[in-house]
């Protein structure tokens, strides 16, 4: 889940982070009530969970309260790369003297963390990675030591720091890694953290990332998730515990178990190069438990979708057998009655599949079409959907 900037800068002033005072604001007359509040030179920043803000306009430095209501008018609304700016921050400015870049994020191939430092700041750090990546320092993190003072002064010493700085900004590194370490976070990224005319060191901008598979852990973090991010049918899922990502396509995918989901995607893709081009329009991965109940969540979030024109159902029954799951797509189909108007394709292997298909071809339901293989199935149901 990423976190808002206003989000990341509450999470990062938990944690003793120096950060400037920001108040958010939804209306320009807010934003001008919160730029009398924290006074003088304020910065009005778009909240978007995307990058370019300044250069899309979603950035302004304004040094009065009326001028902080005229700038939010202006950037509540805009599209910032396909994100509508809803809310903004009005944030305390700075006298900045230098700007720097920080990072730390999971690093999966190496199954470690991996520190991102550098003394260049302030610009998108993937152009600096391309144009001159000797500047950006990458230090390995171990998982278990994580980031102490001398660890977090080798980081600032690799990044380009001088010795009097990196004493200056080592502190913040170690505060930021225990964000990162007790938000159960994949990433944290401040860009810039500057050092302002006074010699102070700050986290003007932060990223965050939390890993949602930790969220059992952090029950508070369910008041960080943006409901207006989600899209309905993936929130609709999430409310019946659905493991379901909408895509662009035009089949929509039942399977259980992710790696058969993932390998019906595949072969649906394929299949769709025959058949006008057409694509899978989802993941959705049902589990083990393919109870009616189940397959009736999952089928009306998937027939919910209006680009999807046929369903393609592939099971293989192992713990729950093929014939629970027939019975389970028998009587899915009658709970949601007439709003089940799409064709179903349905393979089913394994555990009592010729009961299965007997119980499938004896409710004889004109929407189910049954095939023998994943490849016929996945050929049939992208024939359906391109008609």
């Amino acid at each position: 889940m990423d976190l808002f900037e206003y989000q990341a800068r509450d999470l990062f002033e938990s944690y003793g982070v120096p950060v400037l005072a920001g108040i958010i604001a939804d209306t320009p007359a807010e934003a001008k009530a919160a730029a009398e509040k924290i006074g003088g030179t304020v910065v009005v920043k778009a909240q978007v969970k995307t990058g370019g803000r300044g250069k899309a306009g979603g950035v302004k430095v304004v040094h009065n309260p009326d001028d902080a209501a005229a700038a939010a008018e202006a950037i509540l609304g805009l599209d910032i790369k396909g994100h509508v700016v809803k809310r903004v921050m009005v944030a305390q400015g700075a006298r900045i003297a230098k700007e720097y870049y920080f990072s730390i994020l999971l690093d999966r191939a190496n199954r470690s963390y991996l520190s991102l430092c550098s003394v260049e700041g302030g610009m998108e750090i993937e152009e600096l990675a391309v144009e001159r990546p000797e500047a950006l320092a990458k230090v390995e993190v171990d998982p278990i030591g994580g980031i102490d003072l001398a660890k977090a002064r080798e980081i600032a010493i690799a990044g380009g720091f001088d010795d009097d700085i990196a004493d200056k900004v080592a502190p913040v590194i170690v505060k930021l890694y225990e964000v990162y370490d007790k938000e159960d976070a994949t990433l944290v990224e401040v860009n810039p953290l500057v050092l302002t005319e006074d010699g102070t060191v700050l986290a003007l901008d932060g990223k965050v990332t939390l890993d949602e598979n930790a969220a059992f852990r952090h029950p508070g973090h369910e008041a960080l998730e943006d409901a207006g991010d989600h899209d309905p049918l993936e929130a609709k899922a999430k409310a019946h515990d659905l493991n379901y990502v909408k895509l662009d396509g035009e089949v929509g995918i039942i399977g259980n178990g992710a790696g058969l989901v993932m390998s019906t995607l595949d072969v649906v893709s394929y299949a769709g190069e025959r058949h006008g081009g057409v694509k899978p329009a989802n993941f959705l991965d049902i589990g083990g438990g393919a109870s009616a109940e189940v397959m009736a969540a999952g089928l009306d979030v998937i027939l919910g979708d209006p680009q999807v024109k046929s369903v393609f159902v592939n099971v293989f029954g192992g713990i729950t057998a093929c014939d629970a799951v027939a019975n389970g797509i028998v009587k899915a189909l009658e709970i949601l009655g007439d709003t089940a108007t799409k064709p179903l394709v349905v393979r089913l292997d394994g555990n009592k599949v010729e009961e299965g298909r007997a119980i499938l071809s004896g409710a004889n339901n004109p929407l189910v079409t049954l095939a023998d293989t994943m490849d016929d199935g996945a050929d049939k149901a992208a024939e359906l959907a391109s008609k």
